[in-house]
């Protein structure tokens, strides 16, 4: 079985028959079979060149955490580092110190207790990222079980129900029993006495999500610890937090200095994050970090000898580029924290600007200002009927702008809103340009199907 976007564009069964200019012979060339003989590279970079302007433009997609935008001299490096596998550390060793670098300056930046000694290593993202971290917490709880000869047979993991959908697969790949904290009324994220109250001795962690994608909302973590703490000092299970900062864990500490989330509680055991996000990385890279040697079992850490030398890995994946780390570890050196400070406060500065101009349009209300996250999440007034979130995403798209309109999940399955996220290159001016499209789109349908087709025309180009 192959599996297909359900509402991707189906490409044509006959050959492609190629530009005249592209080649001096007729040519066609099969789409979903080898040609039998081998094309002029011009010719195939051509052909793929043009088909791809069917894409959306990166920079306009409202929709993506991932980051659409780097200097040259990043790309440079990247493309000079393509060949390079990461795994293959013996060939490769000063990527590997790159590598540990990095570690090391995420551990510093989360106030890990010996950050020179951190435990960590990079992924292809946080989903990857999530997987190792989930994997450590229940493999720990197994191991606490066996030595108390308890049963282990039945783990489970607390978490919000706006989690990601790594965190689903999680569960249904490695048999672990997800407990889902529902939404309730205004809260639309984990709290912390509705984690505490699904953790018994079969927990192995409650994840706390360090910005939710559902509105950009930061998780409660330091409260959520304390729960769990009255929960332990009441004679209950002594539950591990995983911190999924996917987003968060590389805006936080530069923006909200005075927010404590990370290692500095006791109680969490791991963070991870996404470079290719708010690590301002092209796609795709992750990091996971563990407090200390401890969180991490060592019996899930394999060695391998036949690439050279005895190298450890623990990764869902063997091979894959080690372009994107050598990439994190430039980011990290050209900006430092005043850098990547500088650029995170310009993303919640455009968010918050953007969020009140569309507070100020008339038919929305704010769920989220982006003042957490540079990521905010709108809805419609309960008295605005003449047209849905759904039919600003679909208008908004004759533009090329792609935001994104969905439905909260359980208990707030009433609630639908429009998501914008602000990410690096996108600038107060490009703003501007979307609220200008954006005020004309409203106007447009506010006029309704009736408009004439120059009415119409005019909602957007006048």
């Amino acid at each position: 079985m192959v599996l297909r976007h359900p509402d991707g564009p189906k490409a044509p069964h006959r050959d492609l028959v190629a530009n005249p200019l592209f080649s001096r012979e007729p040519l066609q060339i099969p789409r979903h079979k080898l040609s039998d003989d081998e094309l002029n590279p011009d010719t195939a970079y051509q052909i793929i060149h043009d088909e791809l302007m069917l894409d959306g433009n990166a920079r306009l997609n409202l929709a993506t955490f991932v980051g659409t935008w780097m200097e040259t001299q990043a790309a440079r490096l990247m493309t000079e580092c393509a060949d390079k596998n990461m795994i293959d550390k013996d060939e490769y060793p000063q990527t590997a110190v790159l590598e540990n670098r990095c570690v090391a300056v995420l551990s510093d930046l989360w106030n890990a207790p010996d950050p020179e000694g951190a435990v960590g290593c990079s992924t292809t993202g946080s989903s990857e990222a999530c997987m190792l971290a989930g994997l450590a917490l229940k493999r720990r709880w197994r191991q606490r079980r066996k030595a108390a000869g308890l049963a282990y047979d039945r783990p489970n993991l607390v978490m919000g129900v706006n989690v990601q959908v790594c965190w689903e697969k999680f569960a249904n790949y490695f048999d672990v029993e997800p407990r889902y904290v529902p939404m309730e009324g205004d809260r639309f994220h984990l709290g912390a006495e509705e984690a505490a109250a699904l953790c018994d001795e079969n927990t192995i962690g409650v994840v706390a999500i360090l910005g939710s994608t559902f509105d950009g909302s930061y998780e409660p973590v330091a409260d959520i610890c304390a729960a769990l703490d009255a929960l332990r000092a009441r004679g209950g299970p002594d539950v591990p937090v995983h911190v999924d900062g996917a987003s968060g864990a590389m805006v936080a500490p530069f923006l909200d200095p005075d927010l404590v989330w990370d290692f500095r509680l006791p109680r969490v055991a791991s963070i991870n994050t996404s470079g290719h996000k708010y690590g301002l990385v092209y796609p795709g890279v992750g990091w996971v970090v563990w407090r200390d040697s401890a969180s991490l079992p060592q019996e899930l850490i394999f060695k391998v000898n036949y690439l050279g030398g005895e190298m450890p890995t623990f990764a869902l994946n063997f091979s894959r580029p080690g372009a994107q780390v050598v990439a994190q570890y430039y980011m990290f050196l050209r900006l430092g924290f005043e850098g990547f400070r500088r650029v995170q406060q310009e993303c919640r500065d455009v968010a918050t600007y953007l969020s009140s101009r569309i507070s100020d349009l008339g038919p929305f209300d704010l769920l989220t200002r982006g003042d957490e996250l540079p990521v905010f999440a709108f809805r419609m007034r309960d008295d605005e009927k003449r047209f849905t979130v759904f039919d600003v995403s679909h208008g908004l798209r004759e533009r090329g702008w792609l935001v994104p309109a969905y439905t909260f999940p359980e208990n707030r399955t009433d609630l639908a809103v429009l998501r914008v996220v602000v990410r690096n290159g996108f600038s107060h001016d490009l703003a501007d340009l979307f609220l200008g499209d954006l005020r004309r789109l409203c106007d447009r349908l506010r006029r309704g199907p009736g408009a004439t087709a120059d009415e119409t025309a005019s909602g957007f180009h006048h």
